[in-house]
């Protein structure tokens, strides 16, 4: 089996319970290995969720098979050492910390913020906005002179100044010169979050105070609010248009695209239209189709506004012009947005993406977690320990000495302690690079720090206790991996490298691999009676000429393409001339008699060589060595199936 769908069908989750399982809970054991229902049960109805077909759905047993199959390699990699490799090691350990990162933010996924989004989804909203750039360490003095600017800026419209003509005056948003402001009309995450949230919750024609994000500061206009309309599928025919166009060439492009809306209105197909006259080259090579796209967004807003004013799939629109040119919309399809229940996993998805759309900053998240895990501060102890620690620095950097007292602890949670010696470790380290003494102020922060990183380690750790989609990502990941690496070895370039293997294979299989009844020899196209005569002529003289040979006899006495020639072995369906005066099948459309005809002999049926059949020949070869190699795991570890247990997973489907 190809490498790639090997991994696509048999890629799954493994986990091994670590703790003492009951008999009830085993559903597989291969050898002294134990598998769970619970496993087993995820695994099942997450594969059967995947097939698009009733047809392709499995029952448990079916789905058993494959299970069997997957643990017994799984198991054996990890047998030879596989699971060791430094390779392996480390791709496992980076995938872990980059798959950790949604765990250990303050991001929460609750109902009321998946419902929020989902209500934000269905309206958009038009807003301009005045940008103070501001970098996100900019000092204490540049961010209140910034605020400060715009709550002046602020001031003044509420005396009865204009919005968008204070944007071109002030903004430092490059586009604020053309645009005025004006952002147009946006949806749910399409805006940097704090922007967005701003945005919503203001009322029509209200204006915000400085909003902060990573950009800088922004005073907000709401000017208008609208439901959202869902998104539309539409085709276009585009005539492209400079942004200097003379009045001539616009009337020319518009009488063009006049005739092109009559053609289509007695009968020509749009499509073929746009293949043949759009300027918009990407769009017509699809018959001028355009990617399904929404009211608000990338697309120009004269071109959304047309495409959705379109009452029903197949109508028109008249000639509407952009910033590009000019445009002739035809609509294909249009859709609402989807209800809540269908965009829940995409709506969580986008969440979990973005940490700033939290209700909970960093320092609600390591609040959390104090709760959490019940951590208890020695307070008096912590504050000797800043003190020490302020007086330890000599020109920027901690003192070589440890400090006093040492295994006083700090704090504890879960069930791990703290101590001085940890935290002077860890103040060693994050002020290595720094060149001043710090601060009292300095001190507490690299000790917050060191808490929050404390608690950030555990509960990094355990990730997989509390989050059971976390540990099979993981499990998936790391059983995936194995998979590849060792059916690389046993099968995939174990069948290309053993030629000997190979050989034996095709020799007992080759009946498998023929060829049918093929035409071996010429095709030949003539544009006149002249080039017939002449072919005739050279295949007189030799008939045994090859294909360049003859192709250059050709070029030197006529012009190009007054002949077209195919040499070769030909099957039933490959050239529609042979099909014709070879196997009596229709005839071409443009087949002229006497000046097109084939040259040769039929071919009866034969065994393909094992170089013509090699494709073919080494995937069964491949599959003929992971039977074999399935054949010795299950004799190598002894497979018991509890029916049973498997039973109970029937009720699960």
């Amino acid at each position: 089996m190809n490498r790639f769908l090997c991994l696509f069908f048999l890629l799954l989750v493994s986990y091994s319970a670590s703790t003492q399982i009951t008999d009830e809970e085993v559903i597989l054991q291969l050898g002294d290995h134990s598998f769970l229902k619970e496993e087993f049960s995820y695994l099942y109805n997450k594969n059967n969720k995947q097939v698009r077909e009733d047809s392709e759905r499995m029952d448990p047993e079916e789905y058993m098979e494959l299970f069997i199959n997957f643990k017994l390699k799984v198991l054996e990699a990890e047998r030879l050492g596989y699971d060791t490799l430094p390779g392996f090691i480390r791709e496992m350990a980076n995938y872990r910390e980059e798959l950790a990162k949604p765990y250990l933010t303050a991001v929460e996924y609750s109902n009321q913020m998946v419902e929020t989004a989902y209500k934000r989804m269905l309206t958009e909203v038009r807003a301009s906005h005045i940008l103070l750039q501001l970098a996100p360490n900019a000092s204490p003095a540049d961010t209140i002179k910034a605020w400060n600017k715009l709550v002046e800026v602020r001031n003044e419209v509420l005396n009865g100044a204009d919005f968008n003509e204070l944007a071109v005056a002030n903004s430092q948003d490059p586009s604020a010169k053309q645009n005025r402001g004006d952002l147009g009309y946006f949806s749910a995450f399409q805006m940097v979050y704090p922007f967005e949230d701003a945005a919503y919750r203001l009322d029509l024609g209200a204006i915000s105070m400085p909003v902060r994000t990573n950009f800088g500061y922004h005073l907000i206009f709401v000017s208008n609010k609208r439901p959202a309309k869902g998104k539309v599928k539409v085709a276009h025919i585009m005539k492209r248009l400079r942004p200097n166009a003379s009045e001539e060439h616009i009337k020319r492009a518009k009488q063009e695209l006049d005739s092109l809306a009559i053609a289509t209105q007695d009968g020509a197909d749009f499509a073929e239209l746009a293949q043949t006259y759009s300027d918009d080259q990407r769009s017509a090579a699809k018959g001028g189709e355009l990617p399904w796209f929404g009211y608000s967004g990338m697309m120009p807003a004269e071109f959304a506004e047309a495409a959705f004013a379109l009452t029903k799939d197949g109508a028109i629109s008249p000639i509407i012009k952009t910033r590009y040119g000019l445009h002739l919309i035809k609509r294909i399809s249009r859709r609402p947005i989807p209800s809540l229940e269908d965009m829940r996993d995409f709506i969580v998805d986008k969440i979990r993406k973005n940490p700033e759309i939290s209700r909970h900053s960093q320092e609600e998240f390591i609040k959390d977690l104090k709760k959490t895990y019940q951590l208890k501060s020695n307070d008096s102890i912590v504050a000797q320990t800043l003190k020490e620690a302020m007086n330890a620095f000599a020109n920027g950097q901690l003192k070589l000495t440890p400090p006093q007292h040492p295994n006083q602890v700090l704090f504890h949670f879960a069930d791990q302690s703290q101590r001085k010696s940890d935290f002077w470790k860890w103040l060693r380290v994050s002020t290595k690079s720094q060149s001043k003494t710090p601060t009292i102020q300095d001190i507490e922060n690299h000790y917050n720090s060191f808490v929050a990183q404390s608690l950030t380690n555990y509960e990094k750790a355990h990730l997989e206790e509390k989050h059971p989609d976390f540990k099979y990502l993981l499990q998936e990941y790391h059983d995936g991996i194995l998979l590849f690496n060792i059916s690389e070895d046993k099968i995939w370039q174990a069948a290309v490298n053993d030629t000997i293997g190979l050989q034996s294979f095709y020799q007992k299989n080759k009946k498998n691999y023929n060829w049918g009844e093929r035409f071996q020899g010429w095709s030949i196209r003539c544009q006149n009676q002249e080039v017939r005569d002449f072919i005739d002529a050279v295949f007189d003289e030799d008939p045994d000429i090859r294909y360049h040979e003859l192709h250059d006899v050709l070029k030197a006495h006529f012009k190009e393409g007054e002949a077209a020639l195919s040499h070769g072995y030909f099957e039933k369906g490959q050239d529609p001339l042979v099909d014709y005066l070879v196997w009596n099948k229709p005839k071409p459309d443009d087949h002229q008699d006497g000046l097109d005809y084939v040259r040769g002999n039929k071919i009866a049926p034969h065994p393909k060589s094992l170089n013509e059949a090699k494709g073919l020949h080494v995937a069964d070869y491949q599959n003929h060595l992971e039977k074999e190699w399935l054949k010795s795991l299950r004799k190598a570890y002894r497979v018991k199936v509890k029916k049973k247990v498997l039973r109970e997973v029937e009720s699960l489907k």
